[in-house]
């Protein structure tokens, strides 16, 4: 794996890290244990390398996540690189985006204090506010590197898988539009966007801007909001405040439509050895995709945290890697 210097810190590139949005939000809540999931983030540490990346945002919860890992991170703080968003806020069903520069210098400030530390080592912007120019924005991040808040910053893409496949659309504009303007007014160290092996849009256009420009890309549900674990029933259901439940990929219909692509994650973990898990196979993949790739699964649980990180090890040949260019494309 490669270090990469990001501000004055290092972050393991060609790694997994740990998103822990699953441990307090949008996912089963009532299968949300606070102590499996800190165990989880001990594990992740122990683990140490890219494991450490630790992938947070205040309107997770809101705020519960950041301060359930502010209990590890008053312990362990040193060992742990330390990622957290800025930037959207939760309404009543609905999220507003607040870019403000006096907004952003507050949230700051009230993230480092959940989080029981005096740095931020990556901080993202969630979400450009349409009625802030994103300059303004960005400057005011900016001045929190100078101030010694944060140590990097980075940008959460917008215009997702489903709007990529439109007809004639071109996968992340808004986001390389905004890119652009961002470098302008202080470097850009890190892009986080949706890719996994059912979503690859941003290998059009934004991996390879990432790669021209020395940035880290941080993949988000790379294993498809669990589906590409294998472990989910189609039909089976959701929870009603689980995300999931009005996604169209997750009906039961779509969910047994989408069955080849969980196969072919089978086949491939079958010929790599009877402990390997499509999952794994899933987080290869990811990573193959270019050596500044950190791939960043949700989990709340210590043993899929472990298996997760394991799958850095992994090393998928050409006829893998041809294999799983070859599957079907998702439906939804």
């Amino acid at each position: 794996m490669e270090r990469r210097r990001m501000g004055s810190t290092t972050l393991e590139v060609g790694a997994v890290g740990l998103g822990c949005m699953p441990m307090s939000w949008a996912y089963s809540t009532s299968r949300q244990r606070g102590g499996e999931s800190l165990r989880a983030v001990h594990r992740a540490l122990d683990l140490g390398g890219g494991a450490t990346l630790l992938d947070t945002a205040d309107m997770y919860g809101p705020f519960t996540n950041e301060l359930l890992l502010g209990r590890v991170l008053k312990e362990r703080r040193s060992e742990a690189f330390v990622s957290t968003k800025v930037g959207l806020l939760v309404g009543e069903g609905h999220l507003v985006a607040n870019g403000r520069p006096g907004y952003v210098r507050r949230a700051c400030d009230a993230s480092l204090r959940r989080l029981q530390t005096d740095v931020i080592d990556l901080y993202q912007l969630h979400r450009a506010d349409p009625e802030v120019p994103v300059e303004e924005t960005w400057g005011a991040m900016a001045e929190l590197v100078r101030e010694g808040k944060v140590r990097s910053l980075g940008l959460c893409a917008v215009g997702g898988a489903r709007s990529g496949r439109r007809p004639g659309a071109r996968p992340h504009r808004g986001t390389l539009e905004q890119l652009s303007r961002l470098q302008r007014v202080f470097p850009v160290t890190a892009v986080e966007a949706e890719l996994s092996v059912w979503s690859r849009e941003a290998l059009e256009t934004l991996l390879p801007w990432c790669t021209g420009h020395g940035v880290a890309f941080l993949a988000a549900t790379p294993l498809g909001s669990g589906y590409l674990t294998g472990t989910l029933t189609p039909g089976e259901g959701f929870e009603p405040d689980d995300a999931r439940a009005r996604h169209p990929r997750f009906t039961a219909e779509m969910m047994a439509a989408n069955q080849p692509i969980v196969a072919g994650l089978r086949r491939v973990a079958a010929r790599h050895g009877e402990d390997v898990t499509p999952a794994q196979v899933a987080l290869a993949w990811v990573l193959a995709q270019g050596p500044h790739v950190v791939a960043v699964p949700g989990t709340k649980q210590e043993r899929w945290a472990g298996q997760n990180a394991a799958a850095a090890a992994l090393r998928l040949t050409a006829e893998d890697l041809a294999e799983l260019r070859d599957l079907p494309a998702a439906l939804d």
